[in-house]
């Protein structure tokens, strides 16, 4: 129960964090699509150099999770095909829902229900995906 609080709270957290800062206006993400707007750009670079420091730190560090474990990061199989066939189909998905994943359920929980079609196709991709994962180039 209290890992749920403490990921629910930072999920709140975050959601607040989306609307605020307009991550999650279909606007700004048209924009940056038609290269008008540097505004998320901004954003993914800024979280790309965060993410970069928060696990070089990680790894450095020796740092340990809530259970005293410590924490491991597995290197990623290397590959062209898997990553230019999968942003392409991501970036498509993003592009015609306006849209990431992460968003979609804040713009749900801020009220708009039609934001529903957008989950349920999300959901029904990752279950397309799964049943061809095996017959993929990965």
């Amino acid at each position: 129960m209290k890992s749920f609080l403490s990921f629910f709270t930072i999920g709140i957290f975050l959601g607040i964090l989306f609307i605020k800062s307009e991550v999650a206006s279909w606007f700004r993400i048209y924009e940056m699509f038609q290269f008008k707007s540097f505004h998320m750009y901004g954003v993914i670079g800024s979280a790309i150099a965060l993410g970069i420091i928060a696990i070089k730190y990680l790894k450095y560090s020796q740092a340990k999770d809530f259970g005293g474990k410590e924490i491991t990061i597995k290197p990623k199989e290397k590959g062209f095909t898997r990553y230019i066939v999968g942003g392409i189909f991501f970036g498509l998905g993003w592009a015609l829902a306006g849209a990431c994943p992460g968003p979609m359920y804040v713009l749900l929980g801020s009220g708009l229900p039609s934001v529903l079609v957008l989950i349920l196709g999300a959901l029904l991709g990752t279950f397309v995906y799964g049943l061809f994962r095996n017959k993929l180039p990965h």
